[in-house]
C-alpha cells in the first residue's frame, strides 16, 4: 500500500514558526525579548507580551500587549489576582507592522484619548490556520537589534 504525503508544507508548523517570528519582531520593537512572550497556537491563536511599564491611571497593574486572531492587538493591564489581562484599548488590524504597534503603545502610555478603539474589533472568525498563515507577514528577515 502506498500513501502520498505532501512534504511541501506543514501548515501548523509553518503557522507557529511565522507567528513566533511576527510576535518576536513586535516584542523587539517595543524593547523586550522572547522571554517576555507567550504564544498559543490553538484556536483562537493568541499571543501575550509582558511589559515592564505601568500606566499612571493603573499604578498597581503591569501593562501588557495581547493579540488574538479575532481581535488583533490590545493594550491590557494585568490583574493582581492572576486572572487574564483586561484589554483597555484595541489597535485594530490583524497583523500591523511592529512600528505601528510601537506607535500605538506610545499613545497608550501617553494617555492619548484616541490611541485606539475601546470596543474589540471582530476581524475574522477563529480557526483555519492555513488562511491565517496566508495573511501573516514573514518576519524572518526582520531587524534583530
Amino acid at each position: 500500500m502506498s500513501i502520498l504525503i505532501d512534504f511541501g508544507r506543514d501548515t501548523e508548523f509553518s503557522f507557529e514558526r511565522r507567528l513566533r517570528g511576527y510576535v518576536g519582531a513586535v516584542a523587539r520593537a517595543v524593547g523586550v525579548g522572547l522571554e517576555s512572550c507567550t504564544l498559543d497556537v490553538g484556536t483562537p491563536a493568541a499571543a501575550y507580551i509582558a511589559l515592564d511599564w505601568r500606566l499612571a491611571r493603573f499604578p498597581g497593574h503591569d501593562l501588557a500587549l495581547v493579540w488574538d486572531e479575532v481581535h488583533g492587538w490590545a493594550a491590557a493591564i494585568e490583574n493582581a489576582t492572576g486572572e487574564a489581562a483586561t484589554a483597555l484599548v484595541h489597535l485594530g488590524g490583524l497583523f500591523p507592522e511592529p512600528r505601528a504597534v510601537v506607535r500605538f503603545l506610545a499613545a497608550v502610555r501617553a494617555d492619548v484619548p484616541d490611541a485606539g478603539g475601546l470596543e474589540a474589533p471582530v476581524l475574522r472568525e477563529a480557526g483555519d490556520h492555513e488562511q491565517l498563515l496566508a495573511l501573516l507577514p514573514d518576519m524572518a528577515g526582520a531587524d534583530r537589534r
